[in-house]
């Protein structure tokens, strides 16, 4: 059974720092890219990031850039999102998802844990 936990998030004040975590089971972790989105309230799920199943390639919504920073650790089946210098617009409820590869996009999708940053 393949399964993405997030973890770590919270409430926040702006300016914080806070760092989330995505567990994966059931699947071949290392071959796969992975990428964390968020969904705010009344809003869409959009793009934070992206990072290739090799750690090697990176990439990043506008919105973020030099702020968020990807990572992923193949050994622990885990990839992480740090974020810095958060503002209240990046609360949502942020997700990670895997994408094999195969051309069918991220197809597979963790639970979510939200983030809250007050003003």
């Amino acid at each position: 059974q393949v399964q993405l936990v997030e973890s770590g998030g919270g409430l926040v004040q702006t300016g914080d720092s806070l760092r989330l975590s995505c567990a994966a089971s059931g699947l071949t972790f290392r071959t796969y890219d992975m990428g964390w989105f968020r969904q705010a309230p009344g809003k869409e799920r959009e793009f934070v990031g992206s990072i290739r199943w090799s750690g090697g390639n990176t990439r990043y919504a506008d919105s973020v850039k030099g702020r968020f920073t990807l990572s992923r650790d193949n050994a622990k089946n885990t990839v992480y999102l740090q974020m810095h210098s958060l503002k209240p617009e990046d609360t949502a409820v942020y997700y990670c998802a895997a994408d094999r590869g195969t051309g069918s996009g991220f197809s597979t999708w963790g639970q979510g844990t939200q983030v809250t940053v007050s003003s």
